[in-house]
């Protein structure tokens, strides 16, 4: 009989409670502060509260890592009936969170860490992949090793309307954020070898906008891994997501397209009006 296999990731991957239950995904939660009050992600703060605060208050909330105590004592719960895990967590660039899951990690026999150099449903993708690789069978070594190898296939990132929260997070300078306001640029957000970077600026209304880039990052769909797509937002109309994912759909008509909401991370660092659309290369 194989050995049960446990596929985990931080509460970055955005996957939405629909998904996490159907393949029996265990998530870590990130710490976020906010008004002086300590919140676990997805827990007992969502982001429409951290719109309402910033609203109020100016003010955006810190986000933090898992310390390495937090996920000794999450591995050491998982493994205790002799199950194995393979542990997912945002890129290395951008939190701790991979090297205190790998300190952690370096305790327990049958532990394994991805870095999924993505973020949002870029790392839930991969997540995804795992759980599949674990329902048919495959020992949690050989799923790390093989999930390892497709970070690279993953086309993950973001068009942000308004720079405000990047601004006031310190990812963008104050001259580009009046700019971008000024001439209603809307920036892409891509991630390439773990790190985030500017692509394509759009100009426009968002909706509109949302049109164009979508018809840019799938092309004629030829290299996308229909398996499964992600159009992520953090917040935006409900007609305008809708909008976004009929596009899609038409465009990928076998594929199966997912709607998830971001979570406090990415919703803490890019605002309300956020949309990607998250796939794989084949």
């Amino acid at each position: 009989m194989s050995k049960q296999v446990i596929i985990c990731s931080d509460s970055t991957s955005d996957l939405g409670s629909a998904l996490i239950e159907k393949y029996g995904i265990q998530i870590i939660p990130l710490a976020v502060t906010l008004g002086g009050r300590s919140y676990t992600d997805g827990v007992d703060i969502a982001p429409d509260m951290i719109y309402a605060h910033y609203v109020a208050n100016k003010e955006l909330p810190k986000t933090a890592a898992p310390n390495y105590a937090a996920f000794c004592a999450f591995f050491e719960e998982q493994t205790k009936n002799g199950a194995a895990v393979v542990c997912f967590t945002i890129s290395q660039t951008m939190s701790s969170t991979y090297n205190n899951a790998r300190l952690a990690a370096a305790n327990y026999p049958d532990v394994y860490v991805v870095d999924s150099k993505n973020l949002s449903t870029g790392g839930g993708l991969l997540v995804l992949a795992a759980a599949e690789m674990a329902q048919g069978g495959m020992a949690a070594g050989e799923i790390a090793k093989a999930v390892s190898a497709m970070t690279d296939r993953v086309d993950a990132s973001f068009v942000v309307d308004d720079l405000e929260f990047l601004h006031k997070g310190g990812r963008c300078s104050a001259v580009a954020a009046l700019a971008a306001g000024v001439l209603q640029l809307k920036p892409c957000i891509s991630v390439r070898d773990g790190k985030m970077g500017v692509g394509k600026k759009y100009r426009g209304r968002f909706a509109r906008v949302l049109q164009t880039y979508i018809a840019d990052r799938i092309g004629d769909g030829a290299d996308i891994d229909t398996t499964r797509v992600f159009v992520t937002h953090a917040g935006c109309d409900e007609d305008i997501v809708a909008q976004c994912v009929a596009q899609v759909s038409e465009a990928l008509p076998w594929g199966e397209v997912h709607v998830t909401r971001a979570g406090c991370t990415v919703s803490a660092h890019c605002g309300r009006n956020t949309l990607g659309v998250l796939f794989m290369h084949k």
